[in-house]
């Protein structure tokens, strides 16, 4: 077989090649982590249809969704998020909520982490219990996912409240240390509603935050990223942080964004506030699943040209 020939062999292997870079950089399924504080959540709020038909477009972009701002004590606004998740979406759709937390009976909140059950799972959860630190106390939850390069890893909710935004990001870093030091782990994800932007938390409040004096934290969404639906506001209110360089190379580079959910689903501003007058914030963590999966098909063309020229021979 002439194509067999030594000076042929080098280009089957490099189209092989090729065709392993193609198969490798597809697109890819990713492993999407986002949160969203839904405005009040609450059972009058996910009875309205398009209201609901909006949250489940955004949770349905993301393995993770972490809900801030849920007023649902009893339960009904998440279960019909669930519901028309799982109607809407291939995958299955699970829960778990912290309990109500806030001093003023009118405005207790929730933090809600829905996932998908096909790529992630729940093994542990923690309530931070420092009231006099916290308005809502920041919630803890322990995933693994063989989906990621980094197989186990903490999320820790927080929607700050506004006039203490410093101070509780600050103390953020006393969470760090006390769920790295239960779990044994330093792969630790604090996202949420921060209020960490324009007069709640400005550029000369930084020297007064272990996120930023301590060395190890990466904040993902940067200071000049608008996370708000309004046009008379430009803030970066919604913020990602990560610790640690192990944690942090596996992270999709450039992932983290804010989704303009009214510009890519068309919607008209006063519709867009129903939903929220923030945007989701999200990032992808970096995954080798498609590399695993081509390099068996590279494997198997390379075995066929190789007994194809020997059998030539």
């Amino acid at each position: 077989m002439r194509w067999c020939s030594t000076p042929r062999l080098p280009l089957l292997l490099f189209l092989a090649f090729l065709l392993l870079i193609g198969r490798s950089s597809g697109k890819s399924p990713g492993f999407k982590i986002c949160a969203f504080n839904t405005l009040g959540l609450n059972a009058a709020k996910a009875a309205n249809s398009r209201v609901t038909h909006t949250l489940t477009r955004i949770v349905s972009r993301c393995d993770i969704t972490l809900l801030q701002e849920v007023k649902d004590s009893g339960g009904s606004a998440v279960r019909a998020l669930e519901a028309a998740l799982n109607r809407y979406d291939q995958y299955h759709y699970q829960s778990v909520s912290s309990a109500a937390l806030g001093n003023d009976p009118k405005d207790m909140q929730q933090y809600v982490f829905i996932y998908r059950t096909e790529t992630v799972n729940v093994t542990a959860q923690h309530q931070y219990r420092k009231p006099q630190s916290f308005v809502r106390e920041p919630f803890a939850v322990r995933f693994r996912s063989n989906k990621t390069a980094t197989k186990d890893f903490v999320l820790v909710a927080l929607h700050t409240v506004p006039e203490k935004a410093v101070q509780e990001i600050d103390r953020l870093y006393d969470v760090f240390q006390e769920v790295s030091k239960k779990w044994n782990t330093q792969n630790v994800m604090f996202l949420g509603d921060f209020n960490a932007g324009c007069a709640h938390m400005t550029r000369a409040n930084k020297r007064q935050i272990r996120l930023f004096s301590q060395p190890g934290f990466f904040w993902l969404i940067g200071d000049k990223v608008d996370t708000t639906v309004g046009d008379g506001t430009n803030c970066p209110y919604d913020r990602i942080v990560v610790y640690g360089e192990p944690f942090l190379k596996t992270i999709k580079p450039y992932s983290a964004k804010a989704f303009n959910f009214p510009k890519e689903f068309r919607l008209q501003r006063e519709r867009a506030l129903k939903v929220s007058d923030h945007l989701p914030v999200e990032v992808e963590l970096n995954s080798s699943a498609h590399l695993c999966q081509a390099t068996p098909l590279l494997l198997l063309l390379l075995c066929v040209i190789a007994q194809s020229c020997l059998s030539a021979l």
